[in-house]
């Protein structure tokens, strides 16, 4: 059955109005404009700087909350905080249905991520990108209509494959949309796969080696990326039912493009580099080769579009609030306490925390105090009394099997305002806040939080990858780019076809190659912390000793002390020696128990049969069996560890048929209420209702349905 909806598509495409052959930060300028018509982009010089706009579209994915919502929320690795504003895509329940949460109708406020929101934008992209592609060959330069083309095709297969990846079959629209309303028929999964492998097949072909628009834009590897992960979505489980004439040329083509991507592309050599060490705006290490994909941001505000970058604000625990104010929040301090992803036990749970530097790279767990909030308090701890820069909040990761604190022999874990009296062993300082994981094997870490509710913590580790010490103030946007493809994770694609092949054997010799680099190297530091809030120091030269800082009529003693305390970097690596505020320890011995060392560590695994403690466990809790599905779930188990919140997680589990079964088991705010159905979301109510007969009449009730995903 052919539909009509009604679509103007010109009045919001996202133009570019710098030149076309800039490929500096010029490219990033964007705006937002009605005063363009289909004629302006039927012209070389229109099309050239709507190919240039493409780019802006991605923004999109990282501006507000459903950065994390519809990407990490629902799923093993993440829950919900006590902030509740996307708590629906979180626990599967009533609110989420295909018609947007308000306030009233339950959503905690204005800001709970659309039902709508990916399904307008990606068509939004999609339209523009189709300009380009029906018109290119009035671009007279070959070598930049064909790199207009590639970057045309790319964006189209990109959202497409995203639109596919959240809703199964949607609607293809290939052709510029001629008028304001226009038939529309919902294609098949299999004709929704064709298309996405077409435009990146086509992407690869048109596409340049190099970044030429620069770091982190699109080349022939980000395509040859994409086009494996789609080739692996193909022949994955939510397919089954109609994927096995193409499943065997799939997956050896996979495994081909991954190689390319490997060799091309290689890993940074040390993992932190990918995110902690950050030093600033367009720093070089947001052109490391194994960045194939970013979306673009920078300092300059006129290049910033509608879109800036959220996501700093999602990861961190609300410091300020449960940890009585003694680590203050602040605009260069742990970033925005928005406490939205709470890691899982089972995140925790996957690493090594003795020999997995990953662990120790991607989480925060130290805090320095920067307001000492009640002296008296602190004074009658005595020589354990703390001061300013000593730790104000640790994060014991430690293991389910240790016994090490059982009975508190260092003092209370807790809140200072909880009675806590944790000495920490390694100081002989008493910390205000002190968390372990584990006490007695119970996981414990929920239970400190400050709001009375475990089930809605505000207290637990987060991550640190994007963290942004460059931000002038406490909120707003952030200046970092946003990585949405490496080659960390082409080779769990590798990896994940060769499981798909039966080839559990080449399939863990590729995981050894990657989990190579996040051993502890020969002569490395394990207690050594940096984040992104370097960049702070590094890149405002207002703050120099000299200066006395002041905001709103209110000194700022942070700032100030930091800027006279601090005994500066090199090469981009905290060097504090005192242990100040951005500390840089971790919790590593605390946590782990063992003596100090700097030998190397090994992560290597030696079968498929013989898999690590961790794993094991995992999978026991999962009840799985057979060396197939072992496999399938430690490289998700891999995924964690490797990319940990890095924007891909739900979609991954829908795709691989583990979702329900993975969240029920490690995600108990989603395991009430996830079903079967939750494996595609709901196609919007607003998109359905504007559908019409030929003779223009609206849709049946039954025609509607028939439209819609099952069970919505």
């Amino acid at each position: 059955m052919k539909y009509l909806y009604n679509k103007t598509v010109i009045g919001a495409i996202l133009v570019s109005l710098l030149g076309f052959w800039s490929c500096g930060d010029d490219f990033l300028y964007e705006e937002n404009t009605t005063a363009y018509t289909t004629q302006y982009f039927e012209t070389e010089e229109g099309l050239t700087a709507l190919a240039t706009s493409l780019y802006g579209n991605i923004r999109w994915h990282f501006g507000y909350e459903w950065a994390y919502g519809i990407t990490l929320y629902g799923t093993d690795e993440f829950t919900n905080g006590a902030d509740l504003t996307s708590e629906p895509w979180n626990t599967y329940d009533n609110r989420l249905n295909s018609s947007n949460a308000t306030t009233e109708t339950g959503a905690a406020n204005k800001n709970c991520p659309p039902v709508d929101g990916l399904w307008n934008q990606m068509y939004f992209g999609i339209s523009s990108a189709n300009l380009v592609i029906a018109n290119g060959e009035k671009i007279t330069n070959e070598d930049i209509r064909n790199k207009c083309m590639g970057e045309a095709y790319f964006l189209r297969g990109y959202n497409y494959y995203r639109l596919f990846a959240q809703y199964g079959g949607v609607v293809l629209q290939t052709e510029p949309v001629s008028g304001v309303v226009r038939y529309f028929e919902r294609a098949s999964e299999e004709e929704t796969m064709a298309q996405i492998i077409s435009d990146f097949e086509n992407a690869y072909k048109f596409l340049p080696t190099d970044n030429w628009r620069g770091f982190g834009t699109w080349t022939k590897y980000a395509a040859a990326h994409f086009w494996a992960k789609a080739l692996l979505f193909r022949a994955s489980e939510r397919n089954s039912a109609w994927n096995s004439g193409y499943k065997d040329g799939d997956l050896t083509k996979c495994i081909s493009l991954a190689d390319e991507v490997i060799a091309a592309r290689p890993l940074a050599s040390d993992y932190w580099d990918l995110y902690a060490r950050w030093t600033g705006v367009d720093n070089p290490n947001e052109g490391l080769p194994e960045i194939l994909m970013s979306a673009q941001h920078n300092a300059d505000s006129s290049t910033k579009g509608r879109f800036g970058n959220r996501t700093h604000s999602y990861f961190s625990p609300q410091f300020n609030t449960f940890s009585g104010g003694w680590v203050s929040r602040g605009a260069h301090i742990g970033g925005q306490d928005f406490q939205r992803c709470r890691p899982t036990e089972y995140n925790y749970s996957t690493y090594d925390n003795v020999n997995d530097a990953r662990l120790w790279k991607s989480f925060k767990t130290v805090y320095g105090v920067n307001n000492i909030r009640d002296n008296d308090l602190n004074q009658s701890f005595g020589e354990s009394a703390v001061e300013l820069g000593d730790q104000g909040i640790v994060f014991i990761m430690n293991k389910k099997s240790d016994s090490r604190f059982d009975g508190e022999p260092y003092g209370k874990f807790g809140r200072p305002t909880a009675g806590n009296t944790f000495i920490n062993p390694e100081t002989g300082k008493w910390v205000p806040n002190a968390f372990p994981l584990y006490l007695e094997g119970e996981y414990v870490l929920p239970n400190y939080n400050s709001n009375g509710d475990a089930t809605k913590s505000n207290v637990f580790c987060g991550l640190n990858k994007t963290q942004d010490g460059t931000r002038t103030a406490e909120g707003g946007d952030g200046y970092r780019d946003v990585t949405m493809a490496r080659t960390g994770e082409t080779y769990l694609i590798k990896a994940e076809a060769l499981v798909k092949q039966n080839k559990f054997a080449e399939a863990i010799s590729t995981i050894n190659q990657l989990r190579a680099r996040a051993q502890w190297k020969a002569g490395e530091d394990r207690e050594f912390y940096v984040d992104a809030a370097i960049a702070f120091p590094l890149s405002n030269s207002l703050y120099s000793p000299s200066t006395n800082f002041s905001k709103n009529g209110k000194t700022d003693n942070y700032v100030n002390w930091f800027a006279n305390s601090h005994p500066g970097y090199n090469d981009g690596a905290l060097k504090d020696a005192a242990g100040n505020v951005y500390l840089n320890r971790n919790s590593y011995y605390l946590s782990t128990g063992i003596e100090k060392t700097t030998d190397p560590s090994s992560l290597q695994i030696s079968s498929f049969t013989n898999l690590p403690e961790e794993d094991e466990a995992i999978l026991a809790q999962l009840g799985v069996s057979g060396d197939y599905d072992r496999m399938l779930n430690f490289i998700f188990n891999e995924r964690t560890r490797e990319l940990n919140g890095e924007w891909n997680r739900w979609e991954e589990l829908s795709r691989a048929g583990l979702l329900v079964k993975r969240a029920r088991t490690f995600n108990a705010q989603a395991a009430p209420n996830i079903q079967e159905k939750h494996v595609l979301r709901p196609v919007p109510q607003t998109f359905i209702d504007g559908l019409t007969q030929d003779d223009g009449s609206p849709l049946t009730e039954e025609q509607k349905a028939a439209f819609q995903n099952p069970g919505w």
